[in-house]
């Protein structure tokens, strides 16, 4: 069963010293105040991993909290570049920050094979792309049915993914709804995982377009 935590509680007991981190979710679903919790409890050596790190990656970065990047593209819409991932990458500024660039199609699929507890995901996504030219971990399979090449990438598996909804009942059963990413296979993926909600409800009523509830058990935590 879920177990309640505050944030600061939460970030404490499951985000540690050198852990691999996902924080997913698009706009109204970006984890901006678990990021601001892990940055406030000094965590460092971090491997973080995001399809698209914005704002808060780039704060994580400057604050020292970052020794790697995982990611499929970077920047922030609107608002112009990520000064401080630009400045790790270009001048090691405040730190070197070693990086690890993938496709939106691989990462999808990498959170999804981590799920499926697969050691690797296979996709079409780098047909004609020069990707593994950049990233050694981008490899080569033959389909054992149909002699087709594809690309083979690593799955992911971070320690602990960190997601936001808007909704969760007393069981720990989670709502979430608006622009949808990889939060629930992310979630899966995840040794550890934190979710925090705007709302703790005795019962989910879900709107039209939400998407399904999904219970967290072991010791994922809400």
């Amino acid at each position: 069963m879920a177990e309640w935590l505050t944030l600061a509680e939460a970030i404490a007991a499951h985000v540690r010293d050198g852990d691999s981190v996902a924080l997913e979710g698009f706009t109204h679903l970006i984890p901006f105040a678990a990021g601001h919790e892990i940055i406030r409890q000094c965590r460092g050596d971090l491997s973080l991993i995001r399809m698209t790190p914005d704002i808060i990656y780039d704060q994580l970065i400057g604050a020292r909290c970052a020794k790697k990047l995982t990611f499929s593209w970077g920047g922030n819409p609107g608002a112009g570049s990520l000064h401080c991932f630009r400045d790790a990458v270009e001048n090691e500024w405040p730190g070197p920050l070693a990086i690890e660039e993938r496709s939106h199609s691989d990462l999808a699929n990498a959170y999804v094979a981590g799920a499926a507890n697969l050691p690797f995901a296979v996709l079409r996504g780098y047909a004609g792309s020069d990707f593994a030219r950049v990233n050694e971990r981008i490899r080569s399979i033959t389909c054992p049915f149909t002699g087709e090449v594809l690309a083979a990438t690593p799955a992911v598996r971070p320690d602990v993914t960190v997601i936001h909804a808007q909704k969760a009942d007393w069981k720990g059963n989670v709502l979430l709804w608006g622009i949808l990413g990889v939060q629930k296979e992310a979630v899966l993926a995840a040794r550890r995982a934190i979710v925090t909600v705007e709302e703790r409800v005795p019962a989910l009523d879900a709107p039209p377009n939400a998407c399904g509830a999904a219970q967290l058990g072991g010791d994922r935590g809400v």
